[in-house]
This record gives structure tokens, C-alpha cells and sequence, in this order.
């Protein structure tokens, strides 16, 4: 669903950015310098007060659709704890050229980092086909490595997609109507490669979020980059349930497949795990 105006300012999405990256940091899906977080801004905006520095980059995937977009985008090797002390040197932004193969980067002279996230092919990608396919206005991309979530996807039988949905999400009602699709699942493939990129493209077309085995996560929204945000904070309770459980001898039963139908029924949930 588009964002209606009147539309947030720059300013306002740098303190939104900082606020869902000190969360990640809250739940431990924020070890060190992993994680990153992008949004895609589709009415004009002028980053230049924020970020005077210009320069012309080469962008990892062409954006022919997107002439004129903006992306706010983490730099890489930037802490997410720490984007909310100062979102200009831990932030650039993007206006992709009419070539739609290289940006205008906007970046401040407190700019903390080289260059942008290392993940940012994967992130222009989802973006590129959410904003062609659904004519959104807005699209929040974050990749986070929460801790219990990760853990499973080391664990052969975690590594079926129709598990993993079904049991992380059989401990909360909130699971179910937040993530109705349930969790993608994409086995171990290189960070920032292409075959990761795609294959991420190709999920999040159905899941909200999707496990990057033996990596972490990555999750969307069209609505905000603190709903992003949630969802992943929604699977990672759920992951640590499903630990614990594995912990204490598997002694919990979770909800009922009639729980969560029963859920579904007064929510009006349109599910496709159970």
C-alpha cells in the first residue's frame, strides 16, 4: 500500500532507520557490523542537506524502472546500535542516474565508511521488483543475523521450509497474522553473490521474510522500516521458543493447528502454513 502524503521527511526516515537498527541491536540480531538496512523513497526529496558530498557510483544491478528513485542505505561496516548517535555518518543515499546503471551518491563529510553495504545488490534487487510489480511508493529492506533463527537453519530438519514455518510459528497468535505466509527458506549460498541476490528476489515475491541459511535473515515492508523490523523481532521469538523447547526435551506442544485456524478465522488471516 502506497505511503500517502503528506510524505515523511529525510530527516524523519534517518531517525526511523536508526531506531529499527537499535532494536536489532536490542534482540541480538546485530552481532559487531552485521546487518544492513535500505528504504526506497519514491517521491522527490533533496538529500543534500543532510548529505552535501556527491560522487557518481556504478550501481551492483541496473535500475532501468527506477530512474530518478532515492534509496537511504547503511554504509558498510557500520554498526546498526549505532546509526541513531549519528544517521548521517552511518547513512548515504542513492539517486540513480537516467542510465539506470550508475547513482549520485549523497554521503556526509562525517561519513564513517567507504563505501556502501555489502549487500546492496540483494537489497536494490528486492526493491527493484517489489516497486515494478506492486507500484508501491515505499519499500524497506533489512538483513539482520538473529541468533536463534540462525541456529536452526544449522539443524537438518530446520532446513525444510514447511518445518521451520510451522513450528517457529506455532508459540505466539501474533506469529501467524504478522507473518502469514510463513518464513521463506534459501539453503546456504555466498554473501552478496548473485545466486543469493536472485534467490532472495525470488522469495520475498511470497514471505515477508526470508532465512539466509547458516547467515540470518532478510525482511520487507512497504509500510515502514520499523514493521520490517518487527517481522523479524516476530520470527526471532518464535526461533527462541522453538529453542527453548529443543532445550528442555521438546516437553511444549505449541499451538494446535485448530489454534491457529481458529485465529485465522476471527483475524481474518489468510494463512498458507497450516
Amino acid at each position: 500500500m502506497p505511503v500517502e502524503a503528506p510524505y515523511p521527511e529525510l530527516r524523519e526516515l534517518m531517525e526511523l532507520v536508526g531506531q529499527a537498527g537499535r532494536r536489532l541491536a536490542e534482540i541480538e540480531a546485530s552481532e559487531g557490523a552485521a546487518g544492513n538496512i535500505s528504504i526506497y523513497i519514491g517521491w522527490p526529496l533533496d538529500p543534500r542537506r543532510q548529505f552535501p558530498l556527491e560522487e557518481t557510483i556504478q550501481l551492483p544491478v541496473a535500475l532501468p524502472e527506477m530512474v530518478g528513485a532515492g534509496f537511504l542505505v547503511t554504509g558498510s561496516g557500520r554498526r546498526l546500535r549505532e546509526i541513531i548517535d549519528d544517521p548521517a555518518a552511518n547513512l548515504g543515499y542513492l539517486i540513480v542516474n537516467p542510465d539506470g546503471k550508475t547513482a549520485q551518491q549523497y554521503t556526509s563529510p562525517r561519513r564513517l565508511f567507504a563505501r556502501l553495504t555489502s549487500e546492496l545488490n540483494s537489497h536494490l534487487a528486492v526493491h527493484r521488483d517489489q516497486v515494478v510489480n506492486y507500484k508501491t511508493n515505499f519499500h524497506a529492506v533489512i538483513h539482520a543475523q538473529p541468533l536463534h533463527l540462525t541456529y536452526l537453519s544449522h539443524i537438518p530438519r530446520y532446513q525444510d521450509q514447511s518445518y521451520l514455518s510451522r513450528h517457529v510459528l506455532r508459540w505466539q497468535p501474533e506469529s501467524i497474522i504478522n507473518l502469514p505466509e510463513g518464513i521463506g527458506y534459501i539453503p546456504f549460498l555466498l554473501p552478496g553473490s548473485a545466486e543469493l541476490m536472485a534467490a532472495t528476489v525470488d522469495k520475498l515475491r511470497r514471505h515477508r521474510i526470508v532465512l539466509w541459511a547458516k547467515h540470518g535473515v532478510m525482511a520487507r515492508s512497504d509500510a515502514s522500516v520499523k514493521r520490517a523490523a518487527d517481522r523479524i523481532e516476530y520470527a526471532e521469538t518464535g526461533a527462541r521458543y522453538e529453542y527453548l523447547n529443543l532445550v528442555n526435551g521438546e516437553q511444549g506442544e505449541g499451538l494446535s493447528v485448530g489454534d491457529i485456524h481458529a485465529i485465522c478465522r476471527a483475524f481474518n488471516v489468510e494463512q498458507s502454513v497450516y
